[in-house]
């Protein structure tokens, strides 16, 4: 179930309820412009107990202001005891997060599915 969206210069960003989790769904190009509006987006979702799951199938690109965002979320998550998968990596996304040693710092995974199964 689809609860809402909003589209900034470059990424499309979906929120959808599954069961207990939210998944965020991303779109498009996470770059410089964009990520504010990714920010805005993501800092109301992380609240104590929070099951978020980020859905980077469509998401094309990520610059280094976008993995400010990834990591500012995962601290936060950390820092209020909520649980932080990812699925759906493209190979040009996933080279981006080996070089930065993001894939360290993340739960990956293959699938929607494996993703919602990891969380705590």
């Amino acid at each position: 179930m689809l609860i809402w969206g909003r589209l900034s210069l470059a990424i499309a960003v979906e929120i959808e309820r599954a069961g207990a989790a939210t998944i965020v769904k991303l779109a498009g190009r996470l770059d410089g412009p964009a990520a504010p509006a990714l920010d805005q987006e993501l800092v109301p979702l992380v609240v104590p107990g929070a099951r978020l799951v980020l859905d980077m199938t469509d998401l094309a690109y990520v610059s280094s202001a976008g993995l400010r965002i990834f990591l500012k979320t995962s601290k936060q998550a950390k820092a209020v005891k909520a649980s932080l998968s990812l699925f759906g990596i493209n190979d040009i996304v996933q080279e981006v997060f080996d070089i930065s040693g993001f894939t360290a710092i993340f739960a990956i995974h293959g699938s929607r599915d494996e993703a919602l199964a990891a969380l705590r």
